[in-house]
């Protein structure tokens, strides 16, 4: 979660003014108004979230005590292969989160047959991840999906139509998973080198080969 610090400082002689931030990491805002604190000259002090919701010090701390132990600060990377010969579609995606102050990153695949195109399987990539996000019990906080696919990433984030009925019942499912869930989604579109690790699960999914595995990050 990232947030902006708005602040009102008056200085030694009396001259007032006002101050807001870029866009902050929840722990980074804190550390930051803390030293602001203690110079002692700070009026008052607010915290702006991506919805544009007001918290005050005190409630923000309260907010990051509650999801330490939980995950956030969560990256999703997810890709959809197509064989058009044999029908088949692998998906892949790969999670990376924060919890009791160490990172994380998860990667899962699976093989389908039931899908009839490269979009489709790119839809049914993201949806996967978004199951897989519930079950490692994500809820209520803004998480950023990262693909290659324009079709998926556009048509998502309202930036393009979706005309085609398959599509449409993929993007209704994904977008009441995540209303369900209180996902607030953030989508980037990537270059597909820079989406090798999610591209490479879903082409072992499409070999026959399962992947599910969760390690331990050595830095956050």
């Amino acid at each position: 979660m990232q947030v902006r610090l708005e602040i009102s400082y008056k200085t030694p002689k009396g001259i007032e003014t006002t101050f807001s931030s870029a866009n902050l990491r929840v722990e980074e805002a804190l550390l930051l108004a803390g030293d602001l604190e203690r110079i002692g000259r700070v009026k008052s002090m607010s915290f702006i979230d991506h919805r544009e919701q007001t918290w005050t010090l005190k409630q923000l701390k309260k907010l990051v005590e509650e999801i330490e132990t939980e995950p956030h600060h969560i990256t999703v990377y997810f890709d959809g292969g197509f064989d058009v010969q044999t029908k088949s579609s692998g998906l892949g995606c790969a999670i990376y989160f924060e919890k009791n102050k160490k990172a994380f990153r998860l990667r899962k695949n699976k093989a389908v047959t039931s899908l009839e195109s490269n979009n489709e399987a790119e839809y049914a990539a993201l949806f996967l991840a978004v199951e897989e996000l519930e079950d490692l019990g994500v809820h209520h906080l803004p998480v950023t999906f990262v693909g290659d696919s324009q079709v998926v990433i556009n048509q998502l984030s309202g930036e393009w139509p979706c005309m085609e009925k398959a599509l449409n019942t993929w993007a209704d499912r994904i977008e009441e998973k995540m209303k369900e869930l209180g996902i607030d989604p953030h989508y980037e579109v990537v270059s597909r080198k820079k989406n090798q690790e999610a591209d490479h699960l879903a082409s072992q999914a499409l070999k026959g080969v399962d992947v599910r595995s969760m390690i331990e990050l050595d830095k956050i």
